[in-house]
């Protein structure tokens, strides 16, 4: 059997930076020879032997329950023990993986065990962004490719990490991280179709958004910003990979590469760049639960520093005005998406660093002082339904729960997006803005809803980036708060 292996087996280093180089240079080893054979593959050559590849890994052991004094909510392992994790894109995620590597150093004084895993390297993750070429194959070679080289298994991906349920085997490694290296991979390319963009745009702060109002206004911003040759952020990204570059910034500064879909994607994605990637990515999540879970299952891979829903939403109080914004504190979860993974007696706590910036935001861009906020904005709980048309309902049953939760507000995705964010331990708020008070009579009706989003969108956009620059600023250490840390962690953020 044809297999590419490290002859050279686990290399101990004490040093983070040569553990992660060991790293890139394995991984770059077993794409090349993954690429390598798929090509002669494609030309005709069929192995005698199937080909495989395996991902790095790294391994750690600790003998001590003491570590760094550190205010950290993360970078320390619980005990003693063994603890690895297999990885993948150390180009990606290079300064990711050299931060966790620098803080499990300084909390145990660990070596790291550097090596290939038994993990095998899936041929369709080893293809480039724009690599089509098993397209060019006969449908008799594509099913030959399923005998020469290894396809992705679920049983690898799942996210018992994650909801907690992940039991160890016998004598078997703790995890250092959330997720497996093929788990990684795999929403690595759902990104690349959900939102017509590649990951390498992704920024460290997401905001969602349920209407494409918000996106257009994006886009405007966006290149408002490129124009300007003394912005903070570099490029602009479209779906296709299409880039605008700031002004006045020298094209090898940052390549140009894509062009627009002939139609957008289902979940298209929009990236203003700053060159240490704390941008702001924005999605047009669209409606419903489904694809809000659907993009955060993905993106959370990347590890963002926040994310954050900016939407519209039902007033659910008389004395609530159209336009009036609402601040999450609480969240009553009739999505039913993430009932298997996170039980629905889990409590999904606001986080005080994320209410607060938001808070602050809506201050500054309104130029309201605090005694007049209240005018315009109520913090309370948000109730999120998969049924649309909850109103028809008969016996008023979802008015007497909604009523029963004190909710201000209904939407039909921030409860998902907060609870995925929880679950993946992303720090994650939610601002919604009224857009209709159906309890009340208040409909959306054509013309008041075309003049209700010329008035708020471009402000309610505004005090979501704003909130980002808030958090941004006070060190994007303090988001990742120990409310979403359990009390058996990994060591990775």
């Amino acid at each position: 059997m044809e297999q590419f292996t490290d002859d050279r087996a686990i290399v101990r280093h004490s040093s983070p930076e040569q553990a992660l180089a060991h790293i890139q240079q394995l991984y770059r080893e077993q794409i090349g020879h993954l690429r390598d054979a798929m090509q002669r593959f494609v030309a005709g050559e069929t192995p005698r032997s199937p080909v495989h590849a395996y991902y790095p890994k790294v391994r750690v052991h600790t003998h001590t329950v003491a570590r760094a004094d550190t205010t950290l909510a993360y970078g320390f392992v619980e005990g003693p023990g063994t603890y690895e994790a297999t990885l993948t894109r150390p180009d990606l995620f290079a300064s990711y993986y050299a931060e966790q590597l620098r803080l499990l150093r300084a909390s145990h004084e660990v070596d790291f065990e550097v090596g290939l895993s038994d993990k095998p390297i899936p041929i369709h993750f080893s293809f480039a962004d724009n690599d089509h070429i098993e397209g060019t194959l006969t449908p008799q070679r594509r099913m030959l490719m399923r005998d020469v080289f290894d396809l992705p298994d679920l049983e690898s991906m799942d996210d018992g990490i994650a909801n907690g349920t992940w039991q160890p085997q016998p004598g078997g490694a703790m995890p250092l991280s959330l997720f497996t290296a093929p788990r990684v991979d795999y929403s690595l390319h759902r990104l690349r179709h959900y939102t017509g963009t590649a990951p390498e745009w992704f920024q460290n702060f997401v905001l969602f958004t349920n209407y494409q109002f918000y996106i257009d206004e994006f886009i405007r911003l966006g290149h408002a910003e490129m124009a300007n040759p003394d912005s903070e952020y570099c490029a602009f990204v479209e779906p296709g990979n299409v880039v605008t570059r700031r002004s006045g910034l020298p094209a090898e500064a940052i390549d140009e590469f894509g062009t627009p879909p002939p139609r957008l994607p289902q979940m298209p994605g929009y990236h203003l760049v700053r060159a240490d990637s704390s941008g702001i990515t924005m999605v047009n999540i669209g409606v419903g639960p489904a694809n809000a879970k659907t993009i955060t299952d993905h993106i959370a891979v990347l590890r963002p520093h926040a994310w954050m829903m900016l939407g519209h939403c039902a007033g659910l109080r008389n004395t609530q005005q159209l336009g009036d914004y609402v601040l999450a504190h609480a969240y009553v979860r009739e999505d039913h998406v993430l009932d298997e993974e996170l039980p629905l007696w889990v409590p999904i706590p606001a986080l005080a660093e994320i209410q607060v910036a938001l808070q602050q935001a809506v201050a500054d861009v309104t130029q309201m002082p605090g005694s007049d906020l209240k005018r315009i904005m109520r913090t309370g709980t948000v109730a999120s339904t998969d049924n649309r048309n909850w109103e028809l309902l008969p016996n008023n049953m979802p008015q007497l729960r909604f009523s029963q939760s004190r909710a201000v507000a209904l939407d039909m995705e921030s409860a998902t997006i907060a609870a995925n964010g929880f679950r993946f331990r992303v720090p994650y708020g939610t601002l919604l803005c009224v857009s209709d008070k159906p309890l009340h009579g208040e409909i959306k009706l054509p013309g008041m809803a075309n003049h209700f989003y010329r008035e708020r969108v471009d402000q309610h956009l505004r005090i979501g980036m704003r909130a980002i620059d808030i958090l941004r600023a006070g060190g994007v250490e303090r988001l990742h708060s120990r409310k979403l840390r359990s009390f058996a962690e990994v060591a990775f953020q």
